[in-house]
């Protein structure tokens, strides 16, 4: 008798939530990948390890001290002892797109797709935010041109160069005082 296949279904928010910036990568924690695909760190690392020349360095790298520390201070991880004593891996999108090679449970092959979606989805989202910067920039140099004119009529207006006034009433000749 054959199982019918539930679809995986974890929430889009849960995956990004997990995906932190490093070394101006984004990336996620071998820890999260472990509770993602439901299986111990311990493991997914031992697996990675099995097969370290399918991980280059812009696929999978090692945190150092000081990247840990900052880990741990945006509370990505609670506490260095979270760890075990081991420091984490951080594995890019195609490092996580080679763990699909490396573990092959059919939760670890779904949960990859789900996290490849998600990356992608942050892609996407990047190249909208670049779009919104650059029509505001384009806005606020046209509007820009465009009140730095309004105001040199207001500076204009407001201080305006006086001409000499004619003078109004009576004016007095010496000669008629007299």
């Amino acid at each position: 008798m054959e199982k019918s296949k539930q679809p995986l279904i974890v929430p889009e928010e849960r995956i990004m939530q997990r995906i932190v910036l490093i070394r101006e990568e984004k990336v996620i924690l071998d820890l999260h990948l472990a509770e993602l695909y439901g299986v111990e760190t311990r493991a997914l690392k031992q697996a990675v390890r099995r097969n370290m020349e399918r991980f280059p360095e812009d696929f999978m790298f090692e945190l150092t001290e000081d990247e840990v520390e900052a880990v741990v201070s945006q509370n990505v991880i609670p506490h260095k002892k979270y760890l075990g004593g081991a420091k984490p891996f951080a594995f890019t999108e195609t490092g996580v797109a080679m763990l699909s090679s490396v573990l092959k449970s059919d939760i670890a092959i779904e949960m990859n797709i789900a996290i490849m979606r998600t990356f992608i989805s942050l892609r996407k989202l990047s190249v909208n935010y670049k779009e919104v910067m650059r029509v505001l920039e384009d806005m606020r140099e046209q509007y820009d041109n465009q009140f730095e004119d309004i105001y040199r009529v207001l500076e204009h207006l407001i201080n305006k160069p006086q001409e000499p006034r004619n003078m109004i009433g009576f004016t007095r000749h010496d000669d008629e005082a007299e």
